[in-house]
């Protein structure tokens, strides 16, 4: 995983009055929400004799409370009371965890995954053409891949013909001309895709292919986050959410405008989103199977043009590796 980035790491409707305890980055966390409503995420193991925090409660006044002995947290991960040592007894400094910030927003939550945040910590971005208008439906699919795997799996436009041949892929559109990949900013790109049967003739380049835009897009934000534009009524989105080195939780979300009506459009959306699943099985069958677990720029595989997209995603996974480091 990439330190010092924003994850989606799960939906907002999971943490409700309760504290969660999840698997997350290679991590076992927990989350809560204290009394204003604010998701706090500490690790899940209290700083005194280790208990499992996510087995507590959360109290009146929004602390997290280890249901061994007592020890209450802030969601900076301070111990703010001992109870045996009485309540008017200062906690020492020592009784504290790491605590990560966290995100909360279009019905998701983020995590920032690092030691030490910025003064300035900005919030993660989100699709800026994707508005309260558009209706959602959300499935939770578990994969046995490493993240960048899965991600990868949806930047890649030469797969669609093989692996979704009687699904998306239907038309035997196995040439692949580009595709056009543009940046915007340092964490977020297009990918427009171009792809048709096989004429005989050579696919042709990037910078061969005029006005890209009006083609077929794909969206993607570092570290976790993707699009398919399908029109400017429908799009499918994916948070591709690492659990750890060999796990990752799929949330993908159906998004639509074309029927709005009120009950009967939220009824449309939820029925139409677990389709998605049966296109995401198809690529869990064959991505599962990939070697080595995690993907690399300089991973011994021999890439041809058509996988532009996730060179460029590499490339830049592996500047933030570097920088991180």
């Amino acid at each position: 995983m990439i330190p010092n980035q924003w994850y989606v790491v799960m939906e907002s409707k999971q943490v409700k009055g309760r504290p969660v305890g999840v698997t997350r980055l290679g991590e076992k966390l927990v989350f809560w929400r204290d009394d204003t409503g604010r998701v706090g995420c500490l690790p899940d193991k209290c700083a005194h004799r280790g208990a499992q925090m996510s087995k507590g409660q959360v109290l009146p006044h929004g602390r997290l409370q280890c249901p061994f002995h007592g020890f209450e947290y802030d969601p900076s991960g301070a111990v703010t009371r001992i109870p045996a040592n009485g309540k008017n007894t200062p906690v020492p400094e020592r009784f504290r965890v790491h605590s990560y910030p966290t995100h909360e927003a279009h019905g998701l939550i983020w995590v920032w995954w690092g030691d030490d945040p910025p003064a300035d910590l900005q919030p993660p971005r989100f699709f800026d053409n994707i508005g309260d208008d558009l209706l959602y439906a959300s499935v939770v699919d578990p994969w046995n891949a490493h993240y960048s795997r899965v991600i990868e799996n949806q930047l890649d436009v030469v797969h669609l013909p093989f692996v979704h041949h009687n699904t998306i892929g239907r038309g035997h559109r196995t040439l692949v001309d580009g595709p056009v990949v543009q940046w915007d900013g340092d964490d977020k790109f297009y990918v427009y895709v171009f792809n048709r049967v096989d004429d005989g003739t050579p696919p042709r380049k990037p910078d061969e292919i005029p006005n890209p835009e009006r083609g077929f897009r794909l969206e993607f934000i570092m570290p976790n986050l993707w699009q398919n534009c399908i029109s400017d009524t429908t799009r499918i989105v994916a948070a591709f959410v690492p659990v750890d080195a060999e796990h990752t939780l799929l949330y993908l979300r159906f998004y639509q405008r074309f029927f709005t009506v009120p009950l009967l459009g939220q009824l449309v959306t939820r029925l139409a989103a677990p389709s998605n699943l049966i296109i995401a099985h198809q690529d869990r069958r064959v991505v599962q199977t990939q070697q080595p677990k995690p993907s690399a720029l300089k991973g011994g595989e021999q890439l041809i043009q058509g996988d532009r997209p996730i060179i460029e995603y590499r490339r830049r996974r592996q500047e933030l590796l570097d920088a991180a480091r």
